[in-house]
């Protein structure tokens, strides 16, 4: 009922009630409840007592453990699970169903034969008659319904590989066609994977595994009576290390490649675990459909990103097939224990059952769906897009195509970009105070947030340049609970602290604290949209994780709007609660997975790169994911800065435990620092036939940031230089580099000149020169050569003054595009080692004409030859820890100018 008085100032209203507004804070929470069921015009600024109903500090450690025990429980559990095997006793209740003891006793047999090196007699006589013989069984027990067709290719061929060309001759492939016998479909699926390996592993894992796998499936597809609508080809590739020359010589030259429409590449960059499909495609989202269908899904087109990104130091089949056969399928690979990947301790041992089970469970589904695929009849016709695709836990599969993530990410944008607009209207109507104020209230909010992320991620990389710049890089590689300390800890307390002063400091503001916390997360929640909106404008799939944060959010956000329960603390939070439980175990489950891959490759990435940043990285990103909306719920709690200060101390002493024997990275056998040397013998020439360079030395190619431990143990042999101090001087640093990567990474690799020749197992290579012709041009000179040597050899081709190459034998790629010289060729063969035969065309100037400006360097490598080891060579091999694992063989490398 109003009065006849003058009109209502609500500014003196405002001064009148502030005094007796700042006494009326500690009120019971039955009291509140009470208070905000009464009418807004008597409640004005009564919310602000609010800010007394902080929840003891004593209850903070159970809310944190909350999470740490859904981490524990599920996502541990989950990750981590894998099928019960199957053994052969099982079979006559499974009679199509994968048997894991089957495969690995195949894979027992397979991996007995030892390292299976390209050229070496392993590789080239002993695994085929393995395959043949292993297959051959498989034909005898094969149904009436299946028709067999077995094809050894011999086969020669070049192509440009990244920064080099490689070349390879008569390197062999083991290929088994299975069709049904009335069966007329010309569109094949093609499945795949290598059984060759890199010197001294036995190659388990990487990749016999897989070929125990393909075994095992054309087993239990050729006991069936189908249906099988499409051929299946099953290509045992013998050449994947060299790399990748294999694929190319099936996919380029064979009968049958031109009909393979669909692909299962089968990989690893581990020993066990779970099979990851981390690249699908591409622009092929029906490939999806069925792999809905296996019984273990594990996907991410996240790390399909990563890896086409080249943050991981690797490569594939799958890109050779996709390249140049336009062949679109799945690529799977084994990405736990990666710490015996392309080691000597890639055994059987370490492999189990119940991996085996999970990955042949997965190919046989996916075999038998693409053998029946009518997509297979006109692939080009269901070529949509992109897709984006996630397993949750290991349970099931979600995926759909680019162009409908793009609508889906903008539209959840734009819904929590509305909800927060009347989150923010509902403040100011129950708060009485103008939305002029809320939004003022809320860019502050916006401000805090985004600089408390800032300083988190600061806070960490601070710590892990420190880690690094004190000489204890990866001390989390052997134990990644050390993450948590060095990373994870300073980025809690720099996302906490500052919200926790800053809502201190605005205790008088008008806004009640539960409303203020919102405007933090309200705060975070904007700036994913933000990251979200940015990354879909640019096409990267992966903006779905950042979506994801996004709509939990908002859903918690609309559920506490409707039910108004924004006006009970408890209720506020406990909703928030709920709704991010998903989110966290999904983020949490990627964050295990991701570091389960990456810690190991970081002991193989070389000198180069610092890997205490890019794991800080990983911690910043998934922890603004899985953490971004957790951490405001503890400013809930009283005397919230102590707990803060808490995570800084942690950070402390983990510092503290890094530097102690316990932070210690490696482990013997299970954690292993990796060494990769080669004794190698140089002879450089000058252009008058006299010789510049004769000497010995050991190459030292680092594989992770600790080199510096190997520096005690290289002075007993010689002085150490960079390898880059010579490549003034010489073409390629006049070195005899293995690949291009070793090229790439000169100026972090070492030469050790040494007395001792090394002991070389045959004649080193030998260059002749069978013929320089002057053409009509009389500044053209064409030059043939022949070159005899090991089955691994390097060629460096160069000018050492004016003119250039216009014209040779090897694949035109880099001329008819213009390389600048020098230029790297890797040739390598298998079964025979003809002599390779070759002709550069060199078109010189007036100025050069008549002088020799043609600098050719071979490299010799003996990979797989018995290791003969001079005695001072072999002392510093038995001077390094047994905590270290060694890849080393010998090599030559000598140069002339014509």
């Amino acid at each position: 009922m109003q009065s006849d008085k003058a009109p209502f100032n609500f500014n003196s209203f405002l001064r009148s009630r502030k005094r007796r507004d700042l006494n009326i804070w500690n009120r019971s929470e039955k009291e509140d409840e009470m208070f905000v069921s009464e009418p807004k015009s008597r409640r004005v600024f009564d919310l602000k007592k609010k800010d007394a109903i902080h929840i003891s500090l004593k209850y903070a450690p159970f809310f944190i453990a909350f999470w740490a025990v859904l981490y524990l429980s599920i996502v541990r559990s989950q990750v981590d699970r894998l099928p019960k095997p199957l053994y052969r006793v099982d079979e006559h209740i499974n009679p199509e169903s994968f048997i894991a003891e089957r495969a690995e006793i195949t894979l027992i047999g397979l991996t007995s034969i030892g390292p299976r090196v390209v050229g070496s007699v392993a590789n080239e006589v002993t695994v085929l008659k393995f395959l043949l013989n292993e297959i051959e069984k498989i034909r005898t027990e094969s149904s009436d319904y299946f028709k067999f067709e077995i094809d050894i290719q011999e086969a020669t061929g070049n192509y440009v590989h990244w920064s080099m060309i490689n070349m390879y001759q008569s390197i062999q492939n083991v290929i088994v066609k299975l069709s049904a016998k009335n069966s007329s479909s010309g569109n094949y699926v093609l499945i795949n994977s290598h059984y060759d390996t890199v010197p001294s592993s036995p190659g388990a894992g990487d990749d016999g595994s897989m070929v125990a796998i393909m075994l095992e499936v054309m087993r239990v597809i050729c006991k069936s009576k189908g249906p099988l609508e499409h051929p299946i080809v099953f290509l045992f590739n013998g050449a994947e290390e060299n790399p990748l020359q294999a694929s190319h010589a099936f996919i380029t030259q064979h009968k049958w490649a031109k009909n393979c429409k669909a692909l299962i590449n089968l990989d690893a960059a581990g020993n066990g675990g779970r099979e990851i499909l981390f690249q699908s495609g591409p622009q092929h989202s029906w490939l999806m459909k069925y792999y809905r269908q296996v019984p273990h899904p594990f996907a991410t087109c996240s790390a399909e990103e990563i890896f086409q990104a080249g943050l991981i130091p690797s490569d594939t089949d799958f890109r050779i097939f996709r390249d140049f056969g336009g062949v679109p399928g799945y690529d799977m690979a084994f990405i736990s224990n990666g710490y015996v990947y392309h080691t000597e301790h890639d055994k059987i041992n370490v492999l189990s059952k119940g991996s085996l089970q999970h990955t042949g469970d997965n190919v046989l589904t996916l075999a038998k769906c693409l053998a029946n695929a009518q997509e297979l009849n006109d692939i080009m016709q269901h070529s949509d897009g992109h897709v984006v695709f996630f397993d949750f836990l290991g349970n099931f599969i979600i995926f759909y195509t680019e162009s409908v993530g793009i609508i889906i990410n903008i539209s959840v944008c734009v819904i929590a970009i509305i909800a927060i607009g009347i989150s923010l209207y509902t403040m100011a109507a129950d708060s009485a105070i103008s939305l002029k104020s809320i939004f003022s209230s809320f860019g502050a909010s916006f401000a805090v947030q985004v600089v408390a992320l800032a300083v988190g991620g600061g806070l960490a990389l601070l710590n892990a340049l420190f880690m690094d710049a004190i000489g204890s890089a990866m001390s989390w590689y052997s134990q990644k609970w050390m993450f948590m300390g060095l990373y994870f800890c300073p980025l809690f307390f720099g996302m906490g602290m500052l919200p926790a002063c800053y809502l201190e400091k605005s205790r008088k503001d008008r806004l009640f604290l539960g409303f203020r916390i919102q405007l933090l997360m309200h705060s975070h929640c904007l700036f994913l949209v933000a990251v979200t909106i940015f990354l879909t404008y640019f096409r990267i799939r992966s903006a779905y994780l950042f979506m994801m944060a996004v709509l939990f959010y908002t859903l918690a956000l609309i559920i506490h709007l409707t039910a108004k329960c924004y006006r009970s603390v408890y209720r506020f939070g406990l909703i928030m609660m709920v709704c991010q439980i998903l989110p966290f175990l999904y983020y949490t489950s990627l964050t295990h997975i991701i570091y389960d891959a990456m810690v190991p490759m970081a002991g193989r990435s070389g000198l180069s790169s610092n890997p205490e940043i890019f794991m800080c990285g990983i911690a910043i990103f998934v922890t603004i994911l899985f953490a971004g909306f957790i951490i405001p719920l503890l400013l809930f709690f009283r005397k919230v800065r102590v707990l803060f200060s808490m995570f800084l101390i942690v950070t402390f002493l983990f510092i503290i435990i890094a530097l102690t024997p316990l932070g210690f990275p490696y482990r013997a056998k299970t954690a292993s620092q990796r060494y990769a040397l080669i004794h190698a013998h140089r002879i450089i020439h000058d252009a008058d036939k006299t010789t510049r360079v004769k000497e010995s030395g050991i190459y030292v190619f680092p594989q992770d940031r600790n080199v510096k431990i190997l520096n005690e143990n290289t002075k007993s042999i010689g002085q150490k230089h960079l390898v880059s101090d010579y490549c003034a001087k010489e073409m390629l640093c006049g070195m005899p580099f293995y690949n291009h990567r070793w090229y790439k990474a000169r100026d972090f690799s070492f030469w050790i000149p040494v007395e001792e020749d090394p002991y070389i197992p045959e004649e080193a290579p030998m260059l002749v020169l069978l013929s320089s012709n002057q053409l009509v041009d009389p500044f053209q000179i064409n030059y043939e050569f022949e070159l005899n040597g090991p089955d691994h050899m390097t060629i460096f081709i160069d000018l050492t003054d004016q003119g250039r190459i216009i014209d040779w034998s090897f694949n035109e790629t880099m001329i008819r595009e213009n390389w600048q010289p020098p230029y790297f060729i890797y040739f390598s063969w298998g079964k025979t080692g003809r002599p390779l035969k070759f002709t550069i065309l060199v078109e010189k100037t007036l100025k050069t004409l008549g002088k020799p400006i043609l600098e050719i360097g071979i490299g010799g490598h003996w990979t797989h030859a018995e290791k003969m080891r001079p005695k001072k060579y072999q002392e510093f091999v038995n001077s390094l820890p047994d905590y270290s694992t060694l890849t080393d063989w010998v090599a030559t490398y000598e140069s002339w100018t014509f």
